[in-house]
């Protein structure tokens, strides 16, 4: 398992080098939004308002959860 968790590593060198060249730059935030969004448009089938979904984007990290229990 060490021998292929070493190759796998050796693979993606170059990858795992330039994470820390751009100072932990990395595609996961607008990746993590575009999720969100192709799953609201999901959700979201049928509505005829197109402004309505655009409103329905913008809030999508207005919302505030409270942690019950």
């Amino acid at each position: 398992m060490l021998k292929q968790f070493s190759k796998t590593i050796a693979a993606h060198r170059s990858g795992i080098l330039a994470y820390f060249d751009f100072d932990g730059l990395s595609t996961v935030p607008p990746e993590g939004i575009n999720n969100k969004i192709k799953t609201l448009h999901k959700m979201a089938y049928g509505f005829r308002d197109v402004e309505f979904f655009k409103l329905k984007i913008m809030a999508l990290y207005e919302t505030h959860y409270a942690l019950v229990g």
